[in-house]
């Protein structure tokens, strides 16, 4: 018998990242020694005041079911962070809490959109939006950036493709894949824009140049979405939270009543935790992804990759590998299979980022030193290695 499967099926498309490295660990399972920095997995591990206060929780049956919104202790922490931090002053009942940000991501455009209807999206960026939008029935429209602007969207460029069928635009900063971070006068001017603002900050932690800022310091109509896998190295823990304008709270909240009914009871603990005991766990894990952004970057200007813009968060750096080979797919895995070093190729995260590479530094120092050397070598086997270097 053949099964059907639905054209809503048909349309997510394969996430490169993933490929690369199931690729590479079926290359791994071979004997090949392989160096991962195409994902961005933090290697540290989770906080000790987060482990230990989720430990107390499972011993205390902190098993079951909670408010489909969370706890509520838990979202008054995030209110009090958004306050500290921003300056910005919110309610409990703005912030839905979830296992991680991507299905929280895919209930507010099933909130949004209509069939048809449009959502704004950088090219490039996270590999995953355009499936999110088109999952649920919309259109990703792609703005096209620039590498000299962080491949940040310009307002101009943003003005010009808003039409009636517009729902919103979606921004990350720090961002993936670029690194670049919006300054608080881009957020401004972005938020004077006559559609909702989607803000994907789930790499606020993690900037090392300048200052942060959240798109809530500037509007109040706007969705943020945040979480903890990503500063305090929580990936495989699943929360993150969503906040929203009061008026569409309830709303997301039926969704996530039938769709998710809540998050785990004991990991909302442990997200509790960090809020309250892990700063200096974030601050120190901070400061090591800058020491290895600064030496990725001068190593990769050494072998000759161009680096139109200094990424300043997040962690990652997109390299312009196009003088190497302008098919970054092929690319990626010609120097995975002759070096064992897993990279991201650009066209995963849109036509913008064709010919380029992303390196992630969530990887320790010494793995960073090890890749690139073998990329080194690989370069000068293929004559594409800067003069100076051989």
């Amino acid at each position: 018998m053949q099964i059907p499967i639905s054209r809503r099926a048909h349309r997510v498309t394969p996430f490169l990242a993933m490929e690369i490295m199931e690729k590479a660990k079926i290359l791994e399972a071979a004997g090949h020694d392989i160096i991962y920095l195409c994902l961005g997995e933090p290697d540290f591990p989770t906080p000790a005041a987060v482990v230990a206060a989720t430990h107390r929780a499972l011993d205390a049956g902190a098993t079951s079911y909670t408010p489909s919104l969370g706890l509520r202790e838990l979202r008054q922490e995030i209110v009090h962070h958004y306050r500290k931090r921003y300056g910005v002053h919110l309610e409990p009942e703005q912030i839905l809490v979830g296992s991680g940000t991507s299905p929280l991501l895919l209930l507010l455009f099933a909130m949004l959109l209509e069939t048809g209807d449009e959502i704004l999206l950088p090219d490039p960026g996270y590999a995953c939006y355009p499936d999110f939008v088109r999952f649920a029935g919309g259109v990703p429209t792609r703005i096209k950036t620039t590498a000299q602007n962080g491949f940040q969207p310009r307002p101009a460029e943003v003005e010009k493709l808003i039409n009636s069928r517009c729902r919103g635009l979606l921004i990350n900063s720090p961002s993936n894949p670029a690194g670049s971070v919006l300054s608080g006068q881009e957020l401004r001017t972005l938020a004077q824009l006559p559609i909702p603002i989607i803000s994907d900050e789930i790499y606020h932690g993690l900037t090392y140049e300048g200052e942060e800022h959240s798109i809530l310091e500037y509007t109040g109509s706007a969705f943020v979405l945040g979480g903890f896998s990503k500063a305090y190295a929580m990936t495989g823990w699943r929360l993150g939270y969503l906040i929203s304008p009061l008026t569409c709270a309830r709303t997301l909240q039926t969704l996530h009543q039938n769709f998710m009914i809540c998050a785990n009871h004991f990991v909302q603990l442990g997200g509790l935790a960090a809020l309250r005991h892990a700063e200096a766990d974030v601050e120190r894990m901070r400061r090591l992804y800058d020491l290895r952004r600064r030496q990725l970057l001068k190593q990769l200007a050494e072998l000759g990759f161009g680096l139109p813009f200094i990424p300043r968060g997040a962690f990652y750096i997109l390299a312009d590998a196009r003088h190497i080979d302008p098919d970054s797919m092929r690319l990626a895995l010609d120097i995975l299979e002759q070096t064992g070093v897993a990279l991201t190729p650009g066209i995963d995260f849109g036509p913008g980022a064709e010919g380029y590479l992303r390196f992630s530094y969530s990887s320790p120092l010494e793995h960073i030193d090890t890749a690139l050397e073998r990329l080194r070598e690989y370069l000068r086997q293929r004559g594409k290695l800067p003069a100076s270097r051989h």
